[in-house]
């Protein structure tokens, strides 16, 4: 699978408010770290500003549970990404 293992029975549905990308993650938190933006953190904090903020761009839209669920959602998010090559 594209995003998560094969089998994982729940996971997270996240949407990143920096970038505007969505993917799945075995973590199902409120707020977790953008596989995209993560790789350009500047990680230098200026006044008012945490490491959190800038970490956890990430805000969960829906917990999917099921693993049919899962592997579907999988899928339907990987074939949108793989239609638009800019995600790749």
């Amino acid at each position: 699978m594209y995003f998560v293992d094969e089998g994982i029975e729940k996971c997270g549905f996240y949407e990143c408010k920096k970038c505007s990308y969505r993917f799945l993650s075995e973590i199902t938190e409120k707020k977790t770290a953008c596989p995209l933006c993560e790789q350009d953190i500047d990680y230098e904090i200026g006044p008012g500003e945490s490491l959190e903020d800038l970490l956890e761009t990430a805000e969960l839209l829906e917990v999917i549970e099921g693993a049919e669920a899962v592997e579907r959602m999988d899928v339907l998010l990987s074939a949108a990404y793989v239609e638009d090559e800019t995600w790749i």
